[in-house]
């Protein structure tokens, strides 16, 4: 049986920016009712190639085919005309229009030439919300800046789809949503693949790229290494292709001496954790394992002075501190970096250079002024330990990604040396290559006498990192597992029998 021309195909693109060759070679189709999941590191040339397909950047190199045939799609409005969208990890919405006129700009009917036709307009909006079964969580008079992350892209994609769509690429679509309203997009993505739309998924997100795609393109260093079906490929495959090397290297770290007890927490209660007593070792990772709300986060920010103590004590090189805020855990040595970099850690709107330095105002001033050539000098020295990507100290941190805005807050605690780090959810958010970046520098950090507390949700990260693992539930520590014996299950185990047995209290 002849195989039938995709809708959308790249044949051997290639694109340059100076002497950096983002795109090399690079052949794959897309075709109509699948979904190709498009994976790689940061830089691999993922964004090149999305922007590429809808016509932002023109290959220097090969082709761009629609239906069998080569085109050249000079501009975006080209490549909607072809049946071409990309969704933003930002959707592209007019805030302070209603979902109806979000859904039909450029197609507003209006009455005797003059008057805009509402009922005409709520009519057509029904009619495409009840397809996708959206009619009851959407009204077409809502504001479109007062929906939610899901909604705002449900409603560029509906939009697109009004706009006849055939290739649909969606780039980290769940970058910012909630478990349920993944859910609800998945469910959108799934029954557009069933109406024989091509979609192009971009994501690092492993669980989901194996719960959608039925193939996936794999992009290292700007070349394809592979594009294959998805069955055909486990995770720990896809991992090797995408960064190089074999997953289970990420986690490769000797064996560290331990020193004296860094950390302690004696009783330690606050209104959300109780009656915690921990002890971690310089050069010791402790896992802090456990379900959803069992209190990880919290203990951690009882222990940085976020949260007042109600009872117990923390101590740091034997020494008890009195936290009445973080100030008092950063002068005794301890840093935090927190589940929410965005929202918690960085100034998105100020310079690599000041994020870096914000801790450390006693190394970069004189006298009570600012020195810049100090600033530079310290900034300069945490981005090339943490190998930041970024095009200058001065960079907004809101235009790196989520990698290098990671490696910028740990490079801040870097430069106030500390005894004591916690890391919540070090690398959430993150593609793969700069997890094995994260992974490289707590091993470092260890190896040079650091304490440190992780906290993840990712199972096998944990596991691999930790020296042992305290696994807590209902804010309290309900076991430790020693790394020889650490599994999966038996994580899991104490987590979910210790909250079954809250319940049934």
């Amino acid at each position: 049986m002849q195989e039938v021309t995709p809708l959308l195909e790249f044949r051997r693109v290639g694109k340059r920016f100076g002497v950096v060759h983002a795109l090399s070679e690079v052949t794959f189709p897309v075709r109509a009712g699948e979904i190709l999941a498009l994976v790689g590191e940061n830089g691999a040339g993922k964004s090149t190639l999305t922007r590429i397909m809808e016509g932002e950047y023109q290959p220097d190199t090969g082709d761009v085919v629609i239906d069998g045939a080569p085109v050249r799609l000079r501009a975006p409005v080209e490549a909607h005309a072809a049946g071409i969208r990309v969704i933003h990890q930002e959707p592209d919405i007019f805030p302070d229009l209603s979902v109806a006129e979000n859904l039909f700009v450029g197609d507003l009917r209006r009455v005797a030439g003059i008057f805009l036709d509402r009922r005409d307009l709520a009519a057509r909006t029904c009619a495409l919300l009840a397809r996708f079964g959206l009619e009851r969580s959407l009204s077409p008079s809502t504001l479109a800046g007062a929906l939610s992350a899901a909604h705002r892209q449900l409603l560029e994609i509906m939009r697109a789809l009004r706009a006849g769509v055939r290739t649909l690429a969606l780039d980290e679509p769940t970058s910012s949503l909630t478990d349920d309203e993944t859910k609800l997009l998945f469910s959108v993505i799934r029954r557009l693949r069933s109406e024989g739309v091509a979609l192009v998924y971009i994501s690092h997100r492993m669980p989901e790229i194996r719960a959608l795609a039925d193939r996936v393109a794999i992009l290292r260093d700007g070349r394809l290494v592979a594009c294959r079906a998805i069955a055909e490929l486990p995770e720990a495959d896809i991992v090797h292709l995408m960064v190089g090397r074999p997953v289970s290297t990420l986690f490769d770290r000797p064996p560290t001496p331990l020193g004296e007890v860094a950390l302690e927490t004696r009783g330690l209660t606050t209104t959300r954790v109780r009656d915690i007593s921990i002890l971690v070792r310089a050069g010791e990772v402790v896992g802090l394992g456990g379900l959803m709300g069992a209190g990880r986060s919290e203990l951690a920010l009882a222990i940085f002075g976020q949260d007042r103590l109600m009872a117990g004590s923390v101590m740091v090189d034997g020494a008890e501190i009195r936290l009445r805020s973080p100030a008092d855990a950063i002068a005794a040595g301890i840093g935090l970096a927190p589940e929410e970099r965005k929202s918690q850690a960085l100034l998105l709107m100020r310079s690599v250079a000041e994020n870096v330095t914000l801790c450390v105002p006693d190394r970069v001033s004189r006298f009570g002024f600012l020195s810049r050539a100090a600033e530079l000098l310290v900034a300069n020295e945490q981005v090339e330990r943490m190998r930041v990507k970024t095009p200058s100290l001065d960079q907004l941190v809101s235009n790196l990604s989520g990698g290098n805005q990671q490696k910028v807050v740990l490079g801040r605690w870097l430069a106030r040396a500390p005894r004591v780090l916690i890391l919540d959810e070090p690398t959430r958010g993150i593609d793969v290559g700069a997890k094995a970046e994260i992974y490289r520098l707590i091993a470092e950090l260890a190896a040079n006498g650091i304490a440190l507390l992780v906290i993840s949700s990712e199972l096998p990260e944990l596991i691999g990192l930790s020296d042992r693992i305290l696994v807590m539930a209902a804010g309290r520590i309900v076991g430790e597992v020693p790394r020889a014996e650490a599994t999966e299950q038996r994580v899991l185990n104490l987590a979910m029998r210790e909250n079954l047995s809250q319940e049934a209290a």
